[in-house]
């Protein structure tokens, strides 16, 4: 009676290049763990500010007061992103610009459109960190376990040509080694992959809102610079 092998044993006796492939899989998936849930932090705390935001905002406050204090919040190092950096860059070229001697108002509303674009460009850049690895490991980790599967396999085929008479005993544990490749790799794109789609998701949404309220800080720039010409 032949003794079952544990998972360990089998990866322990697998060939070097699948034992390789492996090792990469295993850190791809630890990497992409690490990822996954400091975007899915990053991405609720960016969610939940941007809804603070626009509660202020849109509550009536003074624009220079508020202004002052997203300011002074940079000055101070801390972190600036989202709609307050946004509306901060636009405001901040607005006065400007406006500040100018007979300042045109098309020209102070092309400047500060500009710089919010610019704003708006790097948020997006932010909101879109790590999605590229996530979609990579999503993509290529069940090849590279697929390539480990079909090594082992020729491998213990190839040991077959040793024995005199094969059984499913003598081949199946090398087929199992070379199984486990395909295991891990999946085990490496599943969560991958749902995490890409999700964040990805929850990224776009969150650069439409941005560009809407770009959109809408601009009109309402618009019409106070044009009523003070």
């Amino acid at each position: 009676m032949t003794r079952e092998l544990s998972l360990w044993e089998l990866i322990a006796g697998a060939s070097l290049p699948v034992q390789l492939v492996m090792l990469i899989l295993f850190l791809a998936s630890v990497v992409s763990w690490v990822m996954i849930v400091r975007r899915g932090l990053y991405l609720r705390r960016a969610a939940e500010e941007l809804r603070a935001f626009e509660d202020t905002f849109w509550s009536g406050v003074d624009l220079h007061q508020l202004y002052q204090e997203i300011a002074a919040k940079a000055r101070d190092n801390q972190r600036v992103d989202g709609l307050e950096n946004i509306f901060r860059r636009g405001f901040r070229e607005f006065n400007r610009l406006l500040a100018k001697k007979d300042a045109d108002p098309d020209v102070v509303m092309e400047g500060t459109e500009r710089a919010m674009r610019i704003a708006l460009s790097r948020e997006e850049e932010k909101l879109n960190v790590h999605l590229p690895f996530l979609a990579t490991v999503a993509s290529v980790s069940p090849y590279v376990g697929l390539f480990g599967t079909v090594w082992g396999i020729m491998q213990a085929f190839r040991g077959l040509a040793h024995v005199q008479q094969a059984t499913l005993a003598t081949v199946a544990p090398g087929i199992a080694e070379a199984l486990i490749a395909t295991a891990m790799g999946l085990f490496a794109a599943i969560p991958a992959v749902v995490a890409y789609n999700r964040y990805a998701a929850q990224a776009d949404q969150l650069q439409g809102s941005y560009a809407t309220f770009a959109e809408e800080f601009s009109s309402l720039l618009h019409r106070r610079v044009h009523a003070g010409s």
